[in-house]
């Protein structure tokens, strides 16, 4: 696999307190009981959450997300050529509206706009699922291109060598991701982010997963660069845990596209 070198000097900031959600906002969809049926048609909305879906973990300075309701919370500010670090480990429980897929949440970059209606804002999401963390998914209207090769008959793989294939709206919207690295259940994940200018790299555990190019946007039948947003964390299902969320400012990708 492909190792990462991080930059050199550069500060970190923190985007969790250990203490509180300051700095972020949640939403969520319609309210889902424990059999994954709506209690309403009413949309829950932004910094309301009845379910206790986002909640913070003082004593292990970790935020859980129960994964009940549909939703994420987002980052009040947008950001722009960084790298984004972050600590995962998996919960144990699993709601009916996922329960036999696995485990899921996402990163989502680059988000713009208002949720759309699964309850996320348009964005590139840098997939957190059992065993496929690191893919790619599109969520609205959004492409990127992608080195990837068919290693299965549904299914492109990220690939260095391969070919550049373009994946988004009115394409493919999901790209695999290289190798897998993802601990067992339980034990926490350290997942890197690098966003430069229309470029991004998926790291899982200290491998690149995935290098994808030139992030866009289609709007009224044209492409315009994305190369800045909100970072979104979702409730999709299943229990996860997240801490050790910091950003800081990057000059290129040099030293992580060592390949």
């Amino acid at each position: 696999g492909v190792s990462v070198y991080s930059q050199k000097n550069a500060k970190w900031t923190d985007l969790f307190n250990g203490k509180d959600l300051k700095g972020w906002k949640t939403y969520l969809t319609q309210e889902l009981d424990s059999a994954g049926n709506k209690v309403s048609d009413t949309l829950i909305g932004y910094n309301n959450d009845p379910q206790n879906i986002f909640t913070v973990d003082k004593k292990n300075k970790m935020i859980r997300i129960s994964g009940q309701s549909w939703g994420a919370m987002s980052t009040v500010a947008e950001y722009e050529n960084y790298h984004l670090q972050l600590k995962f480990k998996w919960g144990k429980l699993k709601w009916a509206s996922k329960k036999k897929s696995p485990l899921d949440s996402g990163l989502l970059y680059h988000s713009f706009g208002e949720p759309v209606n699964s309850g996320w804002m348009t964005s590139q999401e840098f997939q957190v699922e059992e065993n496929n963390c690191g893919d790619y998914w599109i969520i609205g209207k959004v492409r990127v291109t992608v080195p990837s090769t068919k290693d299965k008959p549904n299914r492109y793989s990220y690939d260095p060598n391969g070919e550049r294939r373009d994946y988004g709206v009115n394409g493919n919207n999901w790209c695999h991701r290289g190798e897998a690295t993802e601990k067992p259940a339980g034990e926490w994940n350290t997942l890197d982010l690098y966003c430069y200018g229309d470029t991004s790299v998926h790291v899982v555990n200290g491998k690149v997963v995935m290098v994808l190019y030139n992030s866009r946007q289609y709007t009224s039948g044209s492409d315009t660069p994305l190369t800045k947003g909100k970072i979104q964390l979702q409730s999709e299902g299943g229990e996860v845990f997240y801490k050790d969320i910091r950003i800081q400012s990057i000059s290129g990708l040099r030293d992580i596209l060592k390949h």
